[in-house]
């Protein structure tokens, strides 16, 4: 066996840890790997192209990371944060089941990559959130924050999670009906997608139950929090 191709590996380590140009690292390493293989430059550069024709989607994607990273450079967070303040019906628990069932519906009719933790959760939905817990009880502790961004995040998750196998063509319903096969089950996807509602549903009530008793615990602590600080300054003048 041949492992020399395994310098490559070693070359992205020894790249990332200089903190080289992420692209040009990983290129230079297929590069390096696959001389190390005994391929010719031009089979390398038809390899490239290939890749990079059959992953154009993926690539698309993952323009919107820079593309979000100049938003938020120009203000996003801060207008997000202001807009929400406009709002002052809108409390946590509104703003992230009104998110989740948006997402779970989405999810529902294959738009699963509209929204997700990268263009949507962290520039948007967190310091909104952050925004909508700090509207009644002032602002809240660093530590309630992170907890709220966490559950903004773990609100994405189970939208989408829980939405997409209600869509027929979504891989995950394929592959359950592939594994029922296996065992002699035949099952059509139309059917694993309308079962699939019922567990949606009861995805939807019970991490909405979840927000709320975060509300409730969130109202509390702020509460003693507030409660404490004239006992403090009393204590302080005594």
């Amino acid at each position: 066996m041949n492992y020399w191709p395994l310098v490559g590996v070693a070359w992205v380590v020894v790249g990332f840890v200089l903190r080289a140009n992420p692209v040009i690292v990983v290129v230079s390493a297929g590069l390096v790997s696959g001389l190390l293989a005994g391929k010719s430059m031009g089979e390398l550069l038809a390899l490239l192209g290939e890749s990079f024709v059959s992953n154009r989607a993926l690539l698309m994607f993952a323009m919107t990371l820079p593309t979000i990273g100049l938003l938020e450079r120009a203000g996003l967070r801060e207008h997000a944060l202001r807009w929400i303040e406009r709002w002052r019906g809108l409390t946590l628990t509104r703003l992230l089941a009104g998110y989740l069932a948006a997402r779970q519906g989405l999810s529902m009719i294959g738009l699963i990559d509209i929204a997700g933790h990268a263009q949507t959760v962290r520039p948007l939905l967190a310091p909104m959130a952050e925004s909508a817990a700090s509207k009644p009880n002032g602002p809240t502790s660093r530590e309630d924050t992170q907890k709220v961004y966490a559950l903004a995040a773990a609100t994405d998750n189970v939208g989408r999670f829980f939405g997409e196998d209600v869509f027929l063509a979504f891989g995950a319903v394929l592959l359950i009906q592939g594994f029922y096969a296996e065992h002699g089950i035949h099952l059509e996807p139309l059917q694993i997608a309308l079962w699939a509602i019922p567990t949606a549903i009861a995805a939807f009530v019970i991490h909405a139950i979840r927000i709320v008793f975060f509300q409730r615990g969130l109202d509390r602590r702020s509460a003693a929090a507030r409660a404490a600080q004239p006992t403090a300054g009393s204590d302080a003048v005594d």
